[in-house]
């Protein structure tokens, strides 16, 4: 971090010294916020700073924790001001379901925050609206699914993934190393066959680059400095994170753009292999057509391959390796998965359709997923229009946090909302049973494009490891010992640990 970047985190009043011009702009600003009140009553929040708003409340490098923290004062439809950002936090199940589901018009469009746009420029599938991201989502649900998303063919490479996987970790003969990188790896194969028509090895360093650059910009997106960047985006030219956050982006459009390049040279209409050639052929059949401005152009296409390789790889990648983490910390519901998976397949390789024979285990890997809280303050949304929802009046273009810490630990909803309890999801009988508010993957028009994918890769994955191995501490380190603070990023992973994966063949 630079001495200015410090400097900012340290010291809100140095960084903040601009001329009283910009101060009164920014007063004026507050003042035409707060002067709506002709269409109806808005949602209520803790009172705002002049030109910092709420930002000296908020913990920036976990504000999914403050901001919940807030909703037991402030109520489940609150206001926070980010800068001079307007932001109308939801908290709690029913309002997240109601506002994203019942409502999902009005609060469906999705918020670009500054950051984000230097990412993509409005293109793509994440961070796009409008008619391009709509065509870009269709489009992506129906070639995805060409592809076996969700799918025999799907399980079948998962499963060959999982043999390379569980190699690497049989090459530790038992020793403590760190799961990121081999489970990161076979996380990103599965959508990269898919993306690209093929697999990578571990140790290619092209693809070991372009995915540990993801994961360093999802880790840095999400660090305090660079959500004062989005509060403030002129500060931008000085902040040595961004820079650096921008470099990674560049690199890895530079290296996508090479692996198109090879698969345009060959490619074959009537054979398609991945998505990125059904994306060509599509773009070449308009060209044909006549149509020359359509959505498929290369911008779209270079952020929409970046975007579902991103999202491919770091969500299941950190479920699995929380997974892991608390299997190591809980060893007596390691038994217990071990011991259902013993007794349902035996020795042989589980497939998707053993989940409904393995409770106990489906149960584990929801609660996983439950406690883990990957992506807490869900992504960005705003409002499409103007509505008034739970009394409240919100203007449209107001950004929202549908905030799913919330959700996945409503004290309302969940027995032991903090605590790791697979019994969530069982009856009394030891069955599984679903609950509605298990929303990691968010709901409504934005839900996650790969929920089903996603859901297959975590179970197989996470089931072949348990038949393989035992997982435990460090030596030297106690279950108790094991931390499960999470670290600082746009998305929740671990904090940095080693486990021993120990051979049970």
């Amino acid at each position: 971090m630079s001495l200015l970047e410090d400097s900012l985190l340290q010291s809100s009043s140095s960084v903040f010294l601009l001329g009283a011009a910009v101060f009164l702009l920014v007063l004026y600003l507050f003042s035409s916020n707060f002067s709506s009140q002709e269409k109806g009553k808005e949602p209520p929040g803790p009172k705002p700073l002049p030109l910092l708003g709420n930002l000296l409340q908020l913990d920036l490098k976990r504000p999914y924790n403050t901001l919940c923290d807030l909703s037991k004062k402030y109520g489940s439809v609150f206001t926070v001001y980010l800068g001079h950002k307007k932001v109308v936090v939801l908290a709690g199940y029913r309002t997240v379901k109601q506002a994203l589901v019942h409502h999902a018009e009005e609060f469906g469009d999705r918020e670009v925050t500054p950051v984000f746009y230097d990412f993509n420029q409005g293109h793509g599938i994440i961070f796009s609206n409008g008619a391009s991201w709509k065509e870009m989502r269709r489009f992506a649900l129906s070639t995805l699914r060409d592809f076996g998303m969700g799918k025999k063919i799907s399980e079948g490479k998962i499963i060959e993934e999982c043999r390379y996987l569980t190699e690497v970790f049989e090459k530790h003969e038992g020793r403590a190393f760190n799961t990121t990188q081999a489970v990161n790896y076979a996380a990103c194969n599965i959508i990269s066959a898919i993306m690209y028509g093929e697999r990578f090895e571990y140790n290619d360093p092209d693809f070991q680059a372009m995915v540990d650059r993801d994961n360093e910009t999802i880790h840095l997106t999400g660090s305090a400095i660079i959500q004062v960047y989005n509060a403030f985006p002129w500060l931008g030219p000085w902040l040595k994170t961004l820079r650096n956050l921008l470099r990674n982006v560049e690199d890895n459009k530079e290296e996508t753009k090479r692996l198109i390049k090879g698969l345009k040279e060959t490619l074959n209409p009537q054979m398609c292999r991945c998505f990125i050639d059904s994306f060509l052929t599509q773009k070449q059949s308009l060209e044909e057509s006549g149509i020359m401005d359509s959505h498929y152009h290369d911008d779209n296409l270079v952020n929409s391959v970046l975007n579902l390789f991103a999202a491919g790889t770091d969500t299941t990648g950190n479920t699995l390796r929380w997974g892991l983490l608390l299997m190591a910390k809980y060893p007596h519901v390691q038994d217990q998965v071990q011991e259902e998976l013993s007794r349902v397949t035996g020795s042989r390789q589980v497939r998707v359709e053993d989940r409904k024979s393995l409770p106990y285990t489906d149960a584990v890997i929801h609660e996983i997923q439950r406690l883990a809280n990957i992506v807490p303050l869900n992504v960005p949304h705003i409002t499409s229009r103007d509505v008034t929802f739970q009394g409240y009046f919100i203007r449209k273009g107001t950004t929202v946090f549908p905030l799913l810490t919330s959700v996945l630990r409503d004290e309302s909803e969940w027995e032991s909302p903090h605590t790791f309890n697979p019994s969530h999801f069982l009856d009394k009988d030891g069955k599984f049973v679903k609950r509605d508010a298990f929303m990691p993957f968010s709901a409504g028009r934005r839900v996650c494009l790969g929920e089903s994918l996603a859901r297959m890769e975590i179970f197989l994955f996470f089931t072949s490891l348990l038949q393989h191995f035992r997982f435990t501490p460090p030596p030297g380190v106690t279950e108790d010992e094991l931390d499960l603070t999470p670290a600082v990023g746009f998305t929740l992973s671990p904090s940095p640990h080693q486990l021993c994966a120990v051979s049970r063949q």
